[in-house]
């Protein structure tokens, strides 16, 4: 029997792997080689040193990033990262920033780095209603830009780019934090990469930022400590007392990545099934389940759709509940259903969901 824990379809937090929750389990009480709670362990000790460096290098190895990148674990959520890269990129500044307004997480990203000097959206989906991604003639990016911003995966409305997009000679700049370590990405082609935890890599709390050496070098001595890559490179991610729980979670995920799961190419590859397997349900469905995103822009993470009429919703909600899963529930900005399946959801429970999908459809259908 599949726990409701393995049925949380939750945009974030999200699922964490069965064997790695065993490990927190167990760990809250006491870390073996430690001998005390993780809850209690100094953010000081040599174990957490360790922790923090075995994590760096194995997000390294995952990745295949190169040492000119810093690896940082931060507070503040993505939403620190919407300030922070422009108040070290474009303070200053000229010329605009590029930035892709795709969605919910996008429109937001935008709002900040105005505050710190100017900015061009290269291109908006609010007027199709950000259900569609641009295609590469809809973009022309300027080589005088101090850097390029995107997200790469929208969670709101299940949208997601399978390119990388920019000029080699422009810093690109991307949250991705709802596809991070989801699958294989050329993580060298970026000046910084930011993600916060809790959709694929462990819990709320830390978020993972990818920094350039470049971009370190251009934090400015003007800025406050906290905001400032250089200060926190210096100081090893301990500029102040760290989340040393979601850290050392964290650690556990990606040792389940790289031992049991064998690497992101076979994440890539389970990720892509469950995906498919719920839009070839919307797609079947003759209309009853409509998804919200264009089929070639579809995210293989969060997967919107509506129902016939928002009485129908509210009753799939209410059953898919009594049948054990949790999370599926639309974001607030466009109601209906949404599937967040990211890396620690399993495919015999996405094959779950399909199923109670189609009984549900055939029993309420007009």
């Amino acid at each position: 029997m599949i726990s409701r824990n393995a049925l949380n379809f939750s945009g974030g937090p999200g699922a964490l792997p069965e064997t790695v929750l065993a490990q927190v389990e167990a760990a809250i009480k006491e870390v073996p080689e430690v001998g005390l709670s993780i809850l209690g362990i100094s953010h000081r000790s040599d174990w957490f040193a360790a922790v923090v460096e075995e994590t760096e290098n194995n997000i390294r190895t995952l990745l295949g990033l190169s040492k000119d990148f810093h690896i940082l674990f931060l507070q503040g959520g993505a939403t620190q990262q919407f300030s922070m890269v422009p108040m070290t990129l474009l303070r200053g500044q000229k010329h605009a920033a590029e930035y892709l307004d795709t969605g919910y997480w996008s429109s937001k990203v935008v709002t900040e780095a105005r505050r710190e000097g100017p900015v061009k959206v290269l291109w908006s989906g609010e007027s199709c209603g950000f259900n569609r991604l641009p295609a590469d003639d809809e973009l022309d990016f300027s080589p005088d830009a101090p850097y390029l911003h995107y997200v790469s995966n929208e969670t709101v409305e299940g949208l997601q780019f399978q390119r990388i997009l920019g000029r080699d000679d422009v810093p690109r700049v991307c949250d991705m934090s709802s596809d991070f370590l989801s699958k294989p990405c050329d993580a060298n082609k970026f000046s910084v990469i930011y993600a916060h935890a809790q959709k694929n890599i462990g819990p709320a709390g830390v978020t993972i930022v990818l920094v350039h050496d470049t971009v370190v070098k251009a934090s400015s001595e003007e800025l406050p400590s906290f905001l400032n890559y250089r200060r926190q490179v210096e100081s090893h991610s301990n500029l102040n007392t760290p989340p040393v729980f979601a850290i050392y979670v964290v650690l556990l995920v990606t040792r389940w990545l790289l031992n049991d799961v064998g690497g992101l190419e076979n994440m890539a590859r389970t990720n892509r099934h469950k995906a498919e397997l719920l839009y070839a349900m919307l797609d079947n469905s003759d209309g009853f389940y409509n998804g919200w995103s264009s089929v070639e822009d579809r995210s293989q993470m969060n997967v919107a759709f509506k129902l016939p009429d928002e009485t129908l919703v509210k009753k799939f909600l209410a059953e898919s509940h009594e049948a054990g899963f949790s999370g599926l529930a639309g974001h607030r900005a466009i109601g209906g259903i949404r599937a967040s399946i990211y890396n620690a959801l399993s495919l015999p429970a996405a094959e779950k969901l399909t199923n109670f999908m189609d009984d549900f459809m055939r029993k309420n259908r007009k």
